[in-house]
């Protein structure tokens, strides 16, 4: 397959990126590029050029996750490289069909002895997604470093740089620097060029106002902070500014916190400025005498005792209209069933909104799940329907809106 047209439709810093990676002849590359940025595209577009120069026979994806390696088959389709993603272990020999397999990294560390023979037997383009995670344990790294090693090629890809701490990752070259190693890349596409280009959206900035008082010390140019106190100012948001001036901590901070990620773009602007009219209006109604707030009770006592029969006839009156409508509502078209790709793409969302709904709270992603399956029910994700996974992403929006 020619790459001709791959080439045309790449980004821009995804084809220098590639020239990149082809002037010089080298066995390892290290690519950082902020997420969202098209690592994936990037990565696929150098394999298929590798094999269309017979430089490499076969491919291998490693994952930190089982649902990213049939993400991965999916998009190699589109580049006619075949992925085969339900490889396992047990299987020795990849499928005759498949131009590589996608495998994860606990998959690798289970056996890496089949993965080393599988790499000797043909000439191997690794490509690792999150080379980072290959830190996550000891073993993990030592079974990439035993199965990878005979490798013609590794194309390492992750979302920032990282350091070295008690886990070197195999195959990644680190600088020294005060404090330890970090991670030396061979082409880095960060987050300032990717909003540059329009690649990812802005994120939410809390500006915070502060008072403190310094004291000068003797023969040094620095100062000391005395007694410092920190308001919460304003969110920054798409341009436009949110918020009124509130303590750190207090419950109209924590109304504006949190929010990236949860929800999409219109309903974050939506959200805040009815958070901040809510906040508006809560002042008013405070700054109102005691007398008119008094008032108030008696006022709302005789409309309430108007509304209890109207609100006792609503129940019959909405009977008769429910019950004529279940059978036309039952003699409806079917859905049409639901996709392996709809229900991956359900999948990618509720996993997105949980990491983020994590950063807000500091609860592990499984707990989470597992709150989500409490109050919407259904089996863990893998086997969760479509209409369960949608549910499930309705609550934690809801969560991020009006809390639980």
């Amino acid at each position: 397959m020619s790459t001709a047209p791959l080439l045309s439709s790449l980004r821009g810093w995804q084809k220098d990126a590639y020239h990149e990676y082809f002037r010089l002849p080298r066995r390892d590359f290290l690519l950082v590029a902020t997420p969202g940025a098209g690592k994936t595209t990037y990565a696929l577009t150098v394999a298929a050029e590798l094999l269309a120069r017979r430089e490499v026979a076969a491919l291998t994806i490693v994952t930190p996750t089982e649902h990213l390696k049939h993400q991965w088959a999916q998009a190699a389709s589109r580049f006619g490289i075949a992925i085969d993603p339900s490889y396992s272990n047990s299987q020795g020999r990849a499928g005759a069909d498949f131009n590589g397999v996608a495998v994860t990294y606990a998959q690798v560390a289970a056996h890496p002895a089949l993965h080393r023979q599988r790499t000797e037997n043909r000439r191997t383009l690794v490509v690792f997604d999150e080379i980072h995670h290959a830190g996550d344990a000891l073993s993990w790294g030592d079974a990439v470093q035993e199965a990878f090693d005979p490798a013609r090629r590794r194309l390492a890809l992750t979302g920032t740089a990282f350091r070295s701490d008690a886990n070197p990752i195999p195959f990644v070259t680190y600088i020294s620097e005060e404090g330890g190693k970090r991670s030396a890349s061979d082409y880095v596409y960060g987050y300032g060029p990717a909003l540059e280009d329009g690649v990812v959206r802005p994120v939410i900035f809390l500006a915070y106002s502060r008072e403190r008082d310094t004291r000068d010390i003797e023969d040094e140019p620095a100062f000391q902070p005395l007694n410092a106190s920190v308001h919460f100012g304003r969110v920054l948001y798409d341009g436009g500014e949110f918020g009124t001036a509130a303590a750190a901590g207090s419950p109209e901070e924590e109304d504006f916190l949190g929010l990236p990620g949860l929800l999409d773009p219109d309903q974050v602007r939506t959200l805040l400025s009815k958070r901040q009219q809510s906040q508006l209006a809560a002042r008013s109604r405070a700054a109102k005498t005691a007398p008119a707030a008094q008032a108030a009770p008696a006022a709302q006592a005789a409309p309430a005792a108007q509304a209890a029969p109207a609100a006792q006839a609503a129940p019959a009156a909405q009977a008769a209209p429910a019950a004529q409508a279940a059978p036309a509502a039952q003699a409806g078209p079917a859905a049409p069933p639901v996709t392996r790709q709809q229900l991956a793409a359900l999948r990618r969302e509720l996993n997105g909104l949980v990491g983020a709904w994590s950063h807000r709270t500091g609860q592990p992603h499984g707990a989470i799940h597992a709150e989500l399956r409490q109050a919407c029910g259904g089996p863990p994700l893998p086997q969760a329907t479509a209409d369960q996974i949608q549910a499930r992403i309705a609550t934690i929006r809801r969560w991020a809106i009006c809390g639980r």
